[in-house]
């Protein structure tokens, strides 16, 4: 006859409280193959090992119905494994981003205002997330399929897995999509450069070329040799888009100067593993200086 436990000699064995043991059995899961002519609960050794599988389970995180479906074989221990591995990585992404937020505080000295925003980013679903973004992005490009290239590369897209530093550049996009008034820069911004004017979505791509160049030879902006070419700038542009003075222009480099948008290029950079975006400040700084200096 194969030997049987007490209640008591099966915790020993498995090392789980008498009351955890009573609780799984009266729940079904571990019940005792047999009792003692008194009435106590008696277990073999078929009950430790089904016990010590009840208790892995409960480690991973699984419920007790599914628990008890395993046990039962009305489903698949692999099938449970999967999904189970599934919704560990739902929390593995959500402790990376709390661990993303708390670094960011710790970094930024955030107010207490930041914190609650930063959490209420976290806390927010992919698809909530991504209606987040699309939502700012819906706010600057509008509906105009002519746009729908450049809003694509516009689009932050989060890996399934990704790093520390693309959780805290996500949390910082997702941020700056709401500062006040920095939808209304971008608006502004892409009706005319790079992507508002077809006619020559190149232009102000040639005028940081040009200034470029002139920053390489030496040449400072408000010099005599910097004005024939802050002359040809103006001419350029006003061919193209039918200005008729460079105003409209400094003005709309001054707004692609933006280190709010210069930062969303970069962060854009990070999360979707791009190159890092060259710096446009200096080459904005020179133009908008020759410009203004050239009357």
């Amino acid at each position: 006859m194969n030997e049987l436990y007490s209640i008591g000699e099966l915790a020993r064995r498995t090392g789980l409280t008498v009351k955890a043991i009573r609780f799984y059995s009266d729940r079904g899961l571990v019940p005792p193959t047999d009792r003692s002519p008194a009435g106590y609960r008696r277990y073999s050794l078929a009950d430790v090992a089904r016990l010590d599988l009840v208790r892995s389970l409960r480690e991973l995180g699984l419920d007790l119905g599914t628990i008890r479906q395993v046990l039962d074989h009305e489903l698949e221990l692999a099938d449970v494994a999967a999904a189970h591995a599934e919704a560990l990585s739902v929390q593995i992404r959500s402790l990376r981003l709390r661990r993303a937020i708390l670094t960011a505080v710790a970094e930024r000295g955030s107010t207490p205002e930041e914190l609650n925003l930063m959490h209420r980013l976290a806390r927010l679903s992919d698809t909530e997330r991504q209606h987040l973004l699309d939502d700012f992005l819906d706010s600057v490009f509008g509906s105009d399929p002519r746009f729908a290239g450049p809003r694509r590369t516009l689009t932050a897209e989060l890996p399934d897995h990704p790093t520390s530093e693309q959780l805290d550049a996500w949390i910082e996009l997702a941020e700056l999509t709401q500062q006040p008034g920095f939808r209304d820069t971008v608006r502004q911004l892409v009706t005319v450069y790079p992507f508002g004017d077809l006619r020559r979505p190149d232009l102000v791509a040639r005028i940081r070329s040009q200034a470029g160049s002139a920053m390489a030879a030496g040449i400072a902006p408000d010099s005599a040799e910097a004005r024939p070419i802050a002359t040809a700038i103006v001419s350029e542009y006003q061919a193209t888009v039918g200005a008729d003075s460079a105003e409209p222009l400094i003005e709309l480099l001054t707004r692609a100067n933006d280190p709010r948008w210069a930062r969303y290029l970069e962060l854009l950079a990070i999360i979707n593993e791009w190159a890092p975006p060259e710096p446009l400040a200096p080459t904005y700084e020179w133009a908008i200086g020759a410009l203004s200096h050239a009357g």
